[in-house]
């Protein structure tokens, strides 16, 4: 499967480059004969897009580099670094754009359209919007966020040569020459894609919260089972496109053994896995009290009076044990307040109700909605 993600990346990837590059020759050679520079921004814009397609197939090629001593886990965040050195030339072509256009603007020159110039930007206008959507169906269809970026942005290139065309009629039909400004508004958007490129990847490479479908979907797998209380603490990370692990938190009987742990775990992994794709890499265990009223009547009183405060998102992992006199549990805070000021409200409350017992709390982050 992985192979195959490849190959489908790297052909369509080749597919844009000869495209992308063909249309830049074509609008170069229009731009420099009408001497038209929103044309020649327009195929600057192209070959940016090639040598993005090239930097994708690179990073792709690394990023299946088999897992090392080194690097157990695959190179898979290399496509992240990839991505930044995208965002990079495409911010650096919006600038070059930008300044050019500003230079024409204080330097105005008239170009000077033909009827096959014309014919030529409107076949390449029709060009890129069958190029984009077939990229982004590519993209869809194998889960590559560079291609689905890369068809996005073809689409939106049809736009932009679109309205240098329109800039070109106008001119033909009045004599009012809108080129610079259109130049200008076309490196602003290129400029604008640039930057929200980047922070896009910025944001995957310093994590981001889990998609809440697919957490919804592994708590829900994981709590079918019978004998798991609950699912918590669940934290995914991952190590590039499609290479998703996790860890999380079982609440289970108190009555279970390490035995029938084991085997629940291993099973609840491979059904996770044949589900979603996601490895549960790490499966820990929370305590769940059974036959005892009095435990079940601390911990109704504890979660209602924790869950009081507005910024108490979830209590999890409650044991206590009446008779060594010791209580545990999670609280999941939101980022409405530190967590040593919510430990100290809630150790504080509750040791004020249960003053003979022992109270050990555990902040967690709300990582997963």
């Amino acid at each position: 499967m992985e192979a195959n993600r490849d190959q489908v990346i790297i052909r369509t990837s080749i597919l844009g480059i000869l495209t992308n590059v063909m249309l830049a020759a074509f609008k170069a050679v229009i731009g420099i004969i009408s001497n038209s520079i929103a044309v020649t921004l327009d195929a600057v814009n192209n070959l940016s897009d090639a040598l993005s397609s090239i930097i994708t197939i690179a990073g792709t090629k690394l990023a299946g580099k088999l897992p090392d001593k080194k690097h157990p886990l695959g190179y898979g965040r290399i496509e992240y670094l990839s991505a930044m050195i995208v965002s990079g030339i495409v911010l650096y072509a919006g600038i070059t754009s930008a300044v050019e256009s500003v230079k024409k603007i204080l330097h105005p020159e008239k170009p000077d359209y033909s009827v096959i110039s014309l014919v030529i930007i409107a076949v390449a206008v029709m060009v890129k919007i069958v190029l984009g959507r077939y990229v982004k169906a590519q993209g869809e269809r194998v889960n590559s966020g560079s291609l689905e970026a890369s068809g996005s942005d073809a689409m939106f290139d049809a736009v932009l040569s679109g309205s240098v065309l329109l800039s070109a009629i106008v001119f033909k039909m009045s004599g009012l020459s809108l080129e610079a400004y259109v130049g200008v508004v076309i490196a602003g958007f290129i400029i604008k894609a640039g930057i929200e490129m980047m922070i896009e990847t910025l944001n995957e490479i310093l994590g981001v919260r889990a998609d809440k479908e697919i957490t919804d979907r592994i708590k829900e797998l994981l709590t079918e089972d019978p004998e798991v209380r609950g699912a918590y603490d669940l934290f995914m990370y991952n190590y590039g496109p499609d290479k998703d692990l996790a860890s999380v938190h079982l609440e289970l009987p108190d009555t279970m053994t390490a035995r029938e742990i084991d085997k629940l775990t291993r099973r609840l992994e491979r059904k996770v896995y044949k589900e979603t794709g996601v490895i549960l890499v790490s499966v820990g265990v929370y305590s769940h009290n059974t036959g005892s009223d009095e435990a079940a009547d601390i911990k109704k009183d504890v979660h209602e009076r924790v869950m009081a405060h507005d910024w108490a998102v979830q209590l999890h992992g409650f044991y206590v044990d009446t008779e060594a006199k010791e209580m545990t549990f999670d609280v999941v805070m939101s980022f409405d307040i530190r967590p040593k000021e919510g430990l100290r409200i809630i150790y504080e409350e509750l040791k004020g109700a249960y003053p003979e017992y022992d109270i050990h709390i555990a902040p967690d982050v709300d990582i997963s909605d």
